[in-house]
């Protein structure tokens, strides 16, 4: 046998006592091998990566022993260190009452974070349940005597950190400082007893979380920046600081992180707030509130005019932050407070509520301060609560990796704009501890994840209303309802399931649409009606005309005379309360239990009514999604435009959701029980259907939870991710390519879509998918190339007259591809036929159809 090789030369193989031995045709063993160009690796993954940390690891502040500690933290996380152009750790010190408490005096003794559970326990907590087993009543000590920490000893620490790291790891390595305003995380005499009028908010407990607006009485007691004492009425954005200025110069720290919400609204772990009390919204106390906490940043920037601040942000979105506590999250970003915005909430964690996580984050960076940064945190231990999540909450699954990781944000030069920064939360546990078994374990999902991550939008790319929402609150015609209804039906939606991946501010959009016109055309544009006459709906009907898929969402009585012709609505009186649906979409299926058909719209939290009827009924093209009626009266609650501007025109779709939660005593609202009212989130992702991609779920019953399932797209191929809280759901998906089929993975068709049972976390690549079949067991492998030129293969077996669309990595479209009907890794030139395929979709698909049985493909 002879093939072709990469050089020109002719090479003859033979099998040899089970090895494989190359003799030359030609005598040339002086011509170098041409081996084949893989995938360029991404070997700088990140500006920094972040290693926070308490100080329980520093069980003795012996230089010797510091230096240990630092030592092997910087071994531990080096593989990923390596990746990165520098290094921070953050520490959590205490609670930030170190620099608070702080004199000026190096020998002053520091109240550290040397406990587990509640820092600051109340009274009221102390006399209630079983003291000394509830770590939010009683607080242990992580370890008998622990060391005594001075201000002295913690300058050694963050020296000795600075030296290690550089020479381990051969970069720049900071160091951050941290302030928080609750009672979680160290003893503090500051906030609860010589200043307890600095903790106005009601989190964690009456009169226990510090707001950033509050103001001190006068104290004698002389600081590091108040020598004299403070005086009477200080703000305490000027009395933090000018003592951080102090502090963080003195010990050597490069930065400093405001934590928990602290700087954003005065709580933010709560979906009401000043301006919203779980009924009604209130936006006249709006401007007021926002130069409030304007205020504490203008006071601390004064104070201290250069240190970078880091910060957490809240829990929840943009829009509810906005109509509820007045958050002036665009002023933060743009009037000069050098802030870098909020990472991910580490919350879904604790209650699992990833839809949260995921549209809070879009919802943050969807604009970003100046220079386009933002960062991404991943909770791996808990220094406080006695719980490791990657072990003990996660269980060892990297959803919480691969999910917000599949998130494509997008600037205005049509480009993707990874994260910068990876924060580790924490190195250590509770009780001081490092495993090397967290960082071997966590390391390896995100290189794949970040080597996977997107270089284009994703199924689905939601243009977030970032100024506009702004302008609801402050502007002169408030309407705070819309933003919060907004964010909070699209955290509904991603919990459903709605493939949500992408994020572009309305700015961002029109830059990039104007930069490359193209730059869309394979993602479905989700919005909130965009109002009459605006850029964005302008943009949004020529995307149509284009060809552009796009999904509105909400009411629509502030939109456009020609978005709602093209939709086929027209509004009239507005329906409320307990309603009736019909939809003749396809859906979910329950092996037990009945999908309610009552909605309950509940007008203020869902910015209205439903007031929108058919303009002129029996259009061609026209699908009704759903409908709503009181038994009097019905409305169109869902609509399906297909093509409504010509054989080339792209479809556009509307559906107008409601807010299918209760809100009562709980921080967060209660979705309702499916069981008893339809989830109105669910038809986004049915009308999907529309558009030619079919997410369904087969689920035990309608209260079973829903899977997440994410779909990035990277180096011209697929990235699925997926979270299944519930590991007996069955998957059933289609694409307008066909069935997509997961590489390692066997699937079995049914109606033409691919079905999968999926273990809790999941991260897999597609590059193949399967039309004209509708039925039987396919299955997509990884075979080894084994001849030298062929990079990699995949085999597809079980197909029946299919059609197999098959998308090659970017950097293989100069190689050639090719395609056989056999189980065997060899080449056309020993004989074996290649089969034709033809070039589709722009040039980004090999397409090959009427195959059967087995088909090869190798690049």
């Amino acid at each position: 046998m002879k093939i072709d090789f990469l050089s020109g030369q002719r090479w003859a193989w033979m099998v040899v006592a089970g090895g494989l031995w190359a003799s030359t045709v030609q005598a040339r063993l002086d011509v170098p091998v041409a081996y084949p160009a893989a995938a360029t690796e991404k070997t700088i993954l990140y500006d920094r990566v972040t290693l926070e940390m308490s100080l329980k690891p520093f069980r003795s502040m012996e230089p010797k022993a510091v230096r240990a500690v630092c030592a092997d933290l910087f071994r531990q996380w080096e593989p990923l260190i390596r990746r990165a152009n520098g290094c921070a750790v953050m520490l959590w010190t205490a609670d930030g009452s170190e620099i608070l408490d702080y004199q000026g005096s190096l020998d002053g003794e520091i109240q550290a974070a040397q406990y587990v559970g509640i820092g600051n326990p109340t009274q009221k907590a102390l006399q209630n349940g079983p003291q000394g087993k509830s770590l939010h009543e009683c607080p242990w000590l992580y370890m008998e005597n622990p060391p005594r920490v001075t201000y002295r000893s913690l300058k050694m620490i963050v020296a000795t950190l600075k030296e290690v790291g550089r020479e381990m790891t051969g970069k720049p390595v900071i160091v951050g400082a941290t302030f928080d305003p609750g009672p979680e995380f160290a003893p503090s005499d500051f906030k609860y007893k010589r200043h307890p009028e600095i903790a106005m908010g009601d989190t964690m407990g009456s009169k226990q979380w510090v707001s950033c607006t509050a103001r001190l009485k006068a104290d004698t007691r002389p600081y590091a920046g108040f020598p004299k004492g403070i005086p009477e009425n200080t703000a305490f954005g000027t009395f933090l600081g000018r003592q951080s200025q102090h502090f963080l110069k003195d010990l050597g720290f490069d930065y400093l992180w405001l934590s928990n919400g602290f700087g954003f609204l005065l709580n933010g772990w709560d979906v009401k707030g000043i301006l919203f009390d779980g009924k009604h919204f209130d936006a006249a106390r709006a401007g007021a509130a926002r130069e409030e906490i304007l205020s504490f940043w203008r006071d601390f920037r004064k104070e201290c005019p250069d240190i970078p601040l880091e910060t957490r942000g809240s829990n929840l979105s943009t829009g509810s932050d906005l109509a509820s506590g007045a958050s002036p999250l665009a002023s933060i970003y743009h009037d000069g407070f050098k802030a870098s915005p909020p990472p991910n909430s580490p919350w879904a964690a604790l209650d699992g509520d990833y839809g949260l996580e995921l549209v809070g984050w879009l919802s943050h960076i969807a604009d970003l301060p100046p220079g386009d940064k933002f960062p991404f945190r991943f909770y791996t231990h808990d220094p406080w609560w006695l719980n490791s999540p990657w072990f003990d909450r996660y269980g060892r699954e990297p959803h919480d990796l691969y999910l917000p990781l599949a998130l494509a944000r997008i600037n205005g030069r049509a480009e993707v704009t990874p994260p910068t920064t990876f924060n580790v939360l924490t190195v250590d546990n509770s009780f001081g501890q490092m495993p090397d078994q967290c960082p071997l374990e966590v390391i390896p999902h995100v290189l794949t994840a970040m080597r996977d991550y997107s270089d284009e939008p994703g199924l689905m790319t939601w243009i977030y209303p970032f100024n506009e929402n702004h302008k609801l609150v402050f502007g002169p015609d408030p309407r705070p309802a819309e933003p919060f209804f907004d964010d909070w039906f699209m955290r509904n939606a991603m919990n459903a399931g709605l493939p949500l991946n992408g994020v572009v501010s309305t700015e961002n959009f029109l830059g990039s649409l104007a930069r490359n016109g193209e730059f869309f055309r394979h993602t479905v544009l989700i919005s909130p009606v965009p109002a009459a006459g605006s850029a964005l709906e302008t943009a949004l009907l020529n995307c149509v005309k284009d060809g552009h898929q796009v999904l509105l969402y909400g009411p629509v009585n502030h939109g456009g005379n020609r978005l709602l012709d093209l939709l086929n609505l027209k509004t009239t009186t507005p329906l409320a309360g307990k309603l009736n649906l019909t939809s003749p979409l396809a859906g979910d299926a329950y092996r037990q239990g009945t999908l309610a058909t009552t909605l309950n719209h509940r007008e203020v939290l869902s910015a209205g009514g439903v007031d929108t009827v058919l303009a002129e009924p029996g259009r061609t093209g026209c699908v009704v999604g759903a409908t709503v009626s009181d038994g009097q009266q019905e409305r169109v609650y869902a609509v399906m435009a297909n093509q409504p501007l010509g054989a080339d025109s792209g479809r556009i779709a509307w559906v107008r959701g409601s807010f299918s939660c209760s809100i009562g005593n709980d921080r967060l609202p209660v979705p309702d029980n499916p069981g008893q009212f339809f989830p109105s989130e669910l038809l986004l992702r049915w009308m999907l259907n529309g558009f030619g991609y079919d997410f369904y779920w087969d689920k035990s019953t309608p209260q079973t939870r829903n899977p997440l399932v994410l779909v990035a797209r990277s180096d011209n191929g697929f990235y699925f991710s997926g979270y299944c809280p519930s590991t007996a759901v069955k998957l059933r998906l289609r694409f307008p390519q066909g069935a997509p089929l997961m590489t390692g993975c066997e699937t079995l068709l049914e109606d033409g879509r691919a079905t999968y049972y999926m273990p809790r976390a999941w991260h897999h690549e597609a590059r193949c998918f399967v039309e004209g079949q509708t039925d039987g067991e396919i299955s997509c492998t990884e075979r080894h190339s084994g001849e030298v030129g062929i990079e990699r293969r995949l085999q597809l077996n079980g197909l029946k007259n299919a059609t197999v669309n098959f998308y090659p990595p970017a950097h293989a479209k100069g190689k050639k591809v090719t395609m056989m009907g056999t189980n065997m890794t060899v080449s056309a030139a020993h004989g074996e036929k290649l089969l034709p395929y033809e070039i589709t979709d722009a040039g980004r698909c090999l397409t090959i159809r009427n195959v059967t049985g087995a088909l090869l493909i190798s690049w």
